[in-house]
């Protein structure tokens, strides 16, 4: 699978967005409901000829707010650190992980009790393809 980038030029559009948020509470009687634009490329992605997007299988990640069919945001040029969810190829599988860094040891963890960390040995191929920034999940 070859990360396929955004074209800014091309490939962005602006929807209506309205500057008073939506209470998920109690409604204010002041609100403004002043209408602009919002580009999602521009709120989503960074840095957009470093971004590709793929799409989560199974349940491992749940407890990251990652579901399955869940359409991840990757960016590339990011570097991956200690606590971020990374897209990689692990022995020529591509997996969806936390990375953790602990004691010059290198784990890829799940957010799921029912799957165990990998721990990544000299052994292995880990080829970090990228940091998932944004996770796009449908409530329907």
């Amino acid at each position: 699978m070859k990360p396929i980038p955004l074209n800014p030029k091309t490939d962005s559009r602006k929807y209506p967005f309205y500057q008073s948020p939506a209470a998920c509470g109690f409604v204010s009687p002041a609100a403004d409901y002043l209408q602009e634009t919002l580009s999602l490329d521009q709120l989503l992605i960074h840095h957009p000829a470093a971004t590709f997007f793929a799409r989560a299988k199974g349940k491992s990640m749940e407890g990251a707010g990652i579901f399955d069919d869940d359409i991840l945001i990757i960016d590339r040029s990011l570097t991956a650190k200690s606590g971020d969810v990374i897209i990689a190829l692990l022995d020529g599988e591509l997996i969806v992980k936390r990375l953790v860094c602990r004691n010059g040891r290198v784990f890829l963890e799940s957010e799921h009790p029912e799957y165990p960390a990998i721990t990544i040995n000299a052994e292995q191929d880990l080829d970090v393809w990228g940091v998932v920034t944004n996770v796009i999940h449908s409530l329907r």
